[in-house]
């Protein structure tokens, strides 16, 4: 049976064609883009099932790229995994608030791309059930099948990365957790992050949910809870 589509985007012909090679070996369907404009037209022609982002490209750059994929209600589910030499702690805090969902720098070992690229797969084929139960907490309606936040009857716009730590926090009420428990919980393990990445996903949730924010506490030497 053929595995699923993956996109490469990368300006960088040598690196391209060895995540061609890589991914190709292990049976995905892999297809490539040279910039960010064509990437866009890729996707939008034929959805893959993941997208491997360079940051740095000519024209439209990677950040941008994610932005529009992540603000298209009919894309905004494919994953995206950002390949990029740009290491600093502020261009993951931003590939994270944009929805990213691995964070992967150059130089890097193949082998451990196609395993972020597995996990990644598996968390989206995952998700049937309990998970995907809507949610009620007070005036805050959760609902993950349709990745859809309300307040008050009035939607939310969060980010997929936003929308996977609330949903985290709000299906285990009352229970405090740590920064990396949260970012295991909604990333997978040994992801690349710091404690101020998941500090500004509880920022950016709290002023996107208005009053309801509140109910994400802040537990001095801790993590973060949410109480209903």
């Amino acid at each position: 049976m053929a595995k699923e589509h993956i996109l490469v985007v990368e300006d960088e012909e040598d690196i391209l064609e060895l995540v061609r090679y890589n991914l190709a070996k292990e049976g995905y369907r892999v297809g490539g883009a040279i910039s960010g404009e064509e990437a866009l037209a890729k996707v939008k022609a034929e959805p893959p099932d993941l997208v491997v982002l360079d940051l740095m490209l000519p024209g439209v750059d990677g950040l941008e790229v994610c932005r529009r994929l992540k603000a298209d209600a009919a894309l905004s589910q494919v994953p995206v995994i950002m390949l990029t030499a740009k290491g600093e702690e502020a261009d993951i805090v931003t590939g994270l608030e944009l929805g990213a969902d691995d964070y992967i720098t150059k130089p890097f070992s193949p082998r451990v791309l196609i395993a972020r690229i597995r996990a990644v797969l598996r968390r989206k084929a995952e998700g049937g059930g309990e998970q995907d139960a809507p949610i009620h907490a007070g005036n805050l309606h959760i609902h993950p099948g349709r990745h859809e936040v309300l307040v008050g009857g009035e939607p939310v716009d969060l980010t997929a990365t936003e929308f996977r730590v609330l949903h985290y926090l709000v299906r285990n009420p009352g229970w405090v957790f740590t920064r990396y428990q949260i970012v295991d919980a909604v990333h997978g393990e040994d992801y690349p992050v710091t404690d101020r990445s998941v500090d500004v996903q509880i920022f950016g949730l709290r002023k996107k949910l208005g009053p309801a924010g509140k109910q994400i506490e802040t537990v001095r030497g801790v993590g973060y809870r949410f109480k209903e």
